[in-house]
C-alpha cells in the first residue's frame, strides 16, 4: 500500500499530561513517523504512514491517552505530499495569534514518584519536589502558553546532565516533563525562625520542621498554591493558640492525614468519599466525624464534620513520614486576605503567626486554595472549586459561539468567569472582595486567565447591586473598553448557573436560596421560587419576609432575628433594655429593612432552639442547626402560604409558633431542628407542584449557599422525585456565590 502524509491538530488539555511522549510511542506502534510539537491552540502533528495505520493511529488516541489529557476536538487533513520523514520528533513549540490551549490543573504525587521518593537507591530520594508528566504542578507555576519549562516557574532552574537525558528519552516517564528536576539543578526547601533569619536547608529543614511542630509551635509550610499554617492536631491547646494568632475563634480547621487510614481513625468514610479523597485531584472532602472521636475533635470543628485531605506534594510526605498521622493544615491568610504565596510575604505577614517557615524558592505563579467538597450520590459537591480542578472548563452549550465573554461573580465567595465558544472558564476560589488585597488578586486573576486562554470580552456581567466591588470593577472596565455592561439579578444568575452545570436548555422551575441577594425590587431577597430561563425570569414564589433588627448586624447577632421571629408569630420576649430597643425600631421600621433571605430563617431558627445567638462566622447558626437535628426525625411543622403581590409565599409564622409551643413543652433541640428542615423540604415540595400546576414545567434546579445542607440536599430531591419532577444539583461549580459567575455568563450570552 502507498504512504501517505496527513496533518493532525489535537485541542484540549494535551499540554503537560505527558501526551507528546504518548503520541511518540503509539506513532512507534503503528510504524508511523513524522513530528508532534505544542502549538497555542494544543498540539500539532505531521505524520507519514500508511492509510490504515493513521486511521488505527487516530482511533487509538482517545482510547490509550494519559489520564490526565483530555481531547476536546481533533482536526485531520489526509493526502499531503510526502515530505520524506524518517524517524519521529518533538519540536519546538510554535507560538501563534490565536489561542486555544486548555491547561491542567495541579495533580498530586503520581504512585511511581511516591516509590521514587522513599527508595534509598533513587537519585530523587526524599527530593521534596519530585514529580513527572503525570503528577506534580501545572496551573500554578504558568506564565504563559505553550506549555514549555521557559514559560513557568522552573524556567529559572536549568536541567542538569541527568534530567535533561531523561527529558529527551522516549523510555522515561519523564520524557518532556516540563517542571522536571532533581537535587542537582532543582529547587530546594529551606528552614527560617519566625524573624526569617535561616536555620537550615535541606534535610535538616524538613527536620527543623518536624521538630517545632512535634514541640507545639506553629510552621508556614508552602505548598503548591500558596502557604499552609500547620500544627499538631491531637493538642487542644496548640490549636487554640493558633486560633487566637490567626483571630479565627470558631470556623472549623481542616486536617491533613497521613494516609487514609489515618482518616478513616477520626472520620467515617464511605467507598465513594475514600475513592475522592484519594483521587489525583486531593481536594479537602467533608466527613462525618465518628462518633466516638467527636469530642476528642470539637476543637477542631464544633459541627459533626471534619474537612479532611491527604499529602498531596512530595514535601507534604516527607513531612509527615513516621512523624504524625494527622496536622491542621489551613490556608495563611490574614483578615479575609488572599492566601499567601511568595517567601517575602510569607514572612512579613506571617511572622506574628508562624513560629517557623518551611519554605523554597521555587516561585508560585498563581494563588490557588485547597478545593472543599462533599461527596453527594459519589461525586464531588463542591463548597470551593480550586486546586485541582481549575482551570478545568466547563462545557455548555448554552453559550453563544464566537462571543468572548467576562462575568465577574458577586461580593461574597467571589469568583469570575471567562467564556470562549462553548467553554467556560471558572475562576479559583478568591474570597471576599472586601479589601484592597482581595480585589487586586481579583483583577490580577482575570488578566491572566485572559491571557492563558487568549480571551478579549466582548461583553461584561454583574451582580445587579451596585455598591459590590465586581460590580464596581466591572462598571469600570465597561467604561474604559467601551463593551457592554449587563447586571444580572442574584438569583437568576444562581439558577442559569445550576442549569448550565448541567447543561439544560428551556424554562425550569428554580428553588433558589441563601441569604441575600438584590431582588429587582430593589428589596432582599434569598428564598427564592423562580420560573424561566437563561434569558429572563418570574418569581413565582418566596418566603414572608423577615424584618432585620439593625440592618446587617442581624447577620452576627441571630438573636436579632429570632426576636423579630417571635414578635411576628403573636409571642412576647423578654423584657430588657435591648428587647426594649428592638421592639421599638420593629414598631417605627427605622433601620429594620425586611429580607426573603433563606439564611435568616435559619439564623433565627438557630436562635430560637439556643443553639446560636450570635454568629462568629459566615453560616455559623446554619451550620450548628444542621449538625443539631436528629436524624431520623419524619414530623413537620404546619406548612401554610399566603399570596401577595401575585407570589407564592411561605407564611414561617405558624412554624414558628408550633416550634415555641414543642419547645416549652420539652421537645428536645434535635427534634426541633429536624422538624424545621423537613418543614422546608415540604414547604419546597408544595410550592413547586403549584409552580407545576401554573407553568406545566416539571424540572427543579437547586441552588445557592443554603444547598451546602446536606440534611435538605439529600432529602428534598427525593421528596421532589416522588412527586414526579426531574431534579437537578450542582456537579461542576460550587452552589454558593463561587458558582454564580457561570450563570451570569450564560444569562449574558443570551442577552448580548
Amino acid at each position: 500500500m502507498s504512504r501517505e502524509r496527513a496533518l493532525i491538530r489535537i485541542h484540549g488539555i494535551v499540554q503537560g499530561v505527558g501526551f507528546r511522549p504518548f503520541v511518540h510511542r503509539l506513532v512507534r506502534e503503528h510504524a508511523l513517523s513524522g513530528f508532534i510539537k505544542n502549538t497555542s491552540s494544543g498540539v500539532e502533528l505531521e505524520l507519514e504512514g500508511e492509510r490504515a495505520a493513521l486511521e488505527a493511529f487516530l482511533a487509538d488516541l482517545p482510547k490509550k491517552m494519559p489520564r490526565l489529557a483530555m481531547i476536546d476536538g481533533i482536526e485531520s487533513r489526509f493526502g499531503l505530499p510526502l515530505a520524506g520523514y524518517d524517524g519521529f520528533e518533538i519540536r519546538m513549540s510554535r507560538r501563534e495569534e490565536l489561542r486555544n490551549t486548555l491547561i491542567s490543573p495541579d495533580i498530586a504525587i503520581c504512585d511511581d514518584c511516591l516509590h521514587e521518593l522513599l527508595t534509598p537507591s533513587d537519585r530523587r530520594y526524599r527530593y521534596p519536589f519530585i514529580n513527572c508528566t503525570n503528577c506534580g504542578p501545572r496551573f500554578t507555576i504558568i506564565k504563559d502558553v505553550p506549555y514549555d519549562r521557559d514559560r513557568t516557574s522552573m524556567g529559572s532552574f536549568p536541567m542538569c546532565e541527568d534530567c535533561d537525558r531523561e527529558y529527551h528519552d522516549i523510555e522515561n516517564r519523564r520524557y518532556h516533563a516540563q517542571p522536571d528536576a532533581c537535587p542537582v539543578c532543582g529547587p530546594h526547601i529551606f528552614y527560617t525562625d519566625a524573624e526569617g533569619n535561616p536555620v537550615a536547608e535541606g534535610e535538616a529543614a524538613l527536620h527543623e520542621a518536624q521538630q517545632a511542630l512535634l514541640e507545639g509551635k506553629i510552621v508556614a509550610v508552602k505548598g503548591l498554591g500558596g502557604v499552609h499554617l500547620a500544627c499538631r492536631c491531637d493538642e487542644a491547646s496548640v490549636v487554640q493558640t493558633l486560633r487566637r494568632r490567626k483571630q479565627r475563634d470558631e470556623k472549623p480547621f481542616a486536617v491533613m492525614c497521613r494516609d487514609a487510614a489515618c482518616a478513616r481513625e477520626l472520620c467515617e468514610i464511605s467507598v465513594e468519599e475514600e475513592a475522592v479523597l484519594t483521587s489525583v485531584r486531593r481536594p479537602i472532602v467533608l466527613l462525618k466525624k465518628r462518633a466516638e472521636k467527636a469530642e476528642a475533635l470539637s476543637h477542631l470543628s464544633e459541627n459533626a464534620m471534619l474537612g479532611v485531605m491527604l499529602p498531596y506534594t512530595p514535601l507534604h510526605v516527607l513531612l509527615f513520614e513516621g512523624m504524625f498521622d494527622a496536622l491542621v493544615m489551613t490556608s495563611a491568610n490574614i483578615s479575609d486576605t488572599p492566601i499567601v504565596k511568595d517567601n517575602g510575604e510569607a514572612v512579613e505577614r506571617l511572622r506574628h503567626i508562624a513560629d517557623g517557615f518551611l519554605l523554597h524558592n521555587r516561585d508560585i505563579q498563581t494563588r490557588c486554595d485547597d478545593s472543599l467538597c462533599a461527596v453527594v450520590k459519589g461525586k464531588e459537591y463542591f463548597l470551593r472549586r480550586s486546586r485541582g480542578y481549575v482551570p478545568f472548563p466547563v462545557r455548555c452549550g448554552a453559550l453563544p459561539a464566537g462571543v468572548h465573554l467576562l462575568a465577574c461573580g458577586a461580593e461574597q465567595k467571589a469568583s469570575f468567569c471567562l467564556t470562549k465558544g462553548d467553554y467556560a472558564f471558572p475562576s479559583q476560589h478568591i474570597g471576599d472582595l472586601k479589601n484592597y488585597e482581595t480585589l487586586s488578586h481579583y483583577e490580577q486573576q482575570i488578566a491572566h486567565f485572559e491571557r492563558l486562554f487568549d480571551i478579549v470580552p466582548r461583553g461584561i456581567a454583574c451582580d445587579l447591586h451596585p455598591d459590590y466591588l465586581s460590580t464596581e470593577f466591572a462598571r469600570d472596565l465597561s467604561e474604559k473598553e467601551k463593551i457592554p455592561l449587563l447586571p444580572v439579578q442574584h438569583h437568576h444568575a444562581h439558577m442559569a448557573a445550576c442549569m448550565a452545570d448541567n447543561d439544560l436548555s428551556g424554562r425550569c422551575i428554580g428553588l433558589i436560596w441563601d441569604g441575600t441577594g438584590l431582588g429587582t425590587d430593589r428589596t432582599i431577597w434569598g428564598g427564592e421560587c423562580l420560573i424561566g430561563d437563561y434569558a429572563c425570569f418570574e418569581r413565582f414564589g418566596s418566603i414572608r419576609p423577615i424584618p432585620l433588627i439593625g440592618g446587617d448586624r442581624a447577620v452576627t447577632m441571630l438573636e436579632r432575628v429570632a426576636y423579630a421571629l417571635l414578635r411576628n408569630a403573636g409571642y412576647a420576649a423578654g423584657e430588657t433594655a435591648e428587647t426594649a430597643q428592638y421592639e421599638k425600631m420593629l414598631q417605627s421600621g427605622l433601620n429594620c429593612p425586611v429580607s426573603s433571605g433563606m439564611g435568616r430563617l435559619f439564623d433565627g431558627v438557630s436562635a430560637l432552639l439556643g443553639i446560636r445567638t450570635v454568629a462568629g462566622y459566615e453560616g455559623q447558626g446554619a451550620v450548628l442547626l444542621e449538625a443539631a437535628a436528629r436524624k431520623g426525625e419524619t414530623e413537620a411543622f404546619p406548612v401554610v402560604f399566603e399570596e401577595t403581590d401575585g407570589i407564592v409565599r411561605f407564611d414561617w409564622r405558624p412554624m414558628i409558633a408550633a416550634l415555641v409551643q414543642q419547645r416549652e413543652s420539652g421537645t428536645d433541640t434535635g427534634t426541633l431542628a429536624a422538624r424545621f428542615l423537613n418543614t422546608l423540604t415540604e414547604m419546597a415540595v408544595r410550592q413547586c407542584c403549584m409552580a407545576r400546576k401554573a407553568t406545566g414545567l416539571d424540572r427543579v434546579v437547586l441552588s445557592g449557599g443554603t444547598f451546602q445542607n446536606l440534611y435538605l440536599l439529600r432529602a428534598l430531591p427525593v421528596k421532589l422525585q416522588e412527586k414526579g419532577f426531574s431534579v437537578f444539583t450542582h456537579r461542576r461549580v460550587a452552589c454558593n456565590d463561587e458558582g454564580l459567575s457561570l450563570g451570569q455568563a450564560v444569562i449574558a450570552g443570551q442577552n448580548f
